[in-house]
């Protein structure tokens, strides 16, 4: 009755003054927007570098030795190595597509939510959360400390507890860094991504170079830094 005598005395009503109704889509109409939502602080640079250092991960340092040693020359193991780039390359198509197709938050979850369905989407996510990442973040942090104590172990390898406290403080130094600020997230990410770019450049490098002189053998292993 009220929005009846509203039209007749020619006074808009509330949805048309911009306001949203109560139990209206707070998701984002051409009204006022009232909905709740993350702020967006993840710049395309720093996007591109949170893909690529998760492409890129650190096991490329470790599993060399063992690719080449199975190989057993440099030719079948640059071989090995083109196919998995080749099929890494399409992966990467494939989820840049997924997420032009599904917009929205959430990563894998929200797209296999979307196409199989919530209770998939959602053990997914818990074996995400539960299993995959911790194990992930554990070899990441393992192998970051044995790098980094290789040089006060030149000929023996880092004792193990020195190895597990290091690679603890480092999850805990990175947990906190991600929790206290996304922008200090992406900036770490970004300089972590760019030190595994020059890493592999030089180890690039190098090799062209080693080819280019002829030395196409297999040297004896050195020391295993684990």
């Amino acid at each position: 009755m009220a929005e009846e005598e509203a039209r007749l005395r020619g006074v808009p009503p509330l949805e048309e003054k911009g306001e949203p109704p109560g139990g209206g889509d707070r998701g984002g109409g051409k009204g006022g927007d009232t909905g709740v939502a993350l702020k967006k602080e993840i710049g395309l640079l720093s996007a591109c570098g949170i893909i690529v250092g998760n492409i890129i991960g650190s096991g490329i340092f470790v599993s060399p030795r063992g690719v080449l040693g199975e190989a057993g020359a440099v030719g079948p193991a640059l071989l090995v190595w083109g196919a998995a780039g080749a099929m890494t390359a399409v992966g990467a198509l494939c989820y840049a597509e997924l997420g032009v197709t599904i917009p929205r938050s959430g990563g894998d979850y929200a797209y296999v939510k979307e196409i199989f369905g919530g209770l998939v989407g959602f053990l997914r996510l818990w074996i995400t959360v539960l299993v995959i990442y911790p194990t992930n973040q554990a070899v990441i942090a393992l192998t970051f400390g044995a790098y980094a104590l290789y040089p006060l172990f030149p000929t023996c390898p880092p004792p193990q507890s020195a190895l597990r406290l290091l690679a603890a403080a480092c999850l805990l130094l990175l947990t906190w860094v991600n929790c206290a600020s996304a922008r200090w997230a992406t900036r770490v990410q970004d300089v972590f991504t760019a030190g595994k770019l020059l890493a592999l450049a030089l180890i690039i490098g190098a090799g062209l170079v080693r080819i280019a002189q002829g030395e196409t053998g297999r040297k004896s292993p050195g020391l295993d830094p684990k």
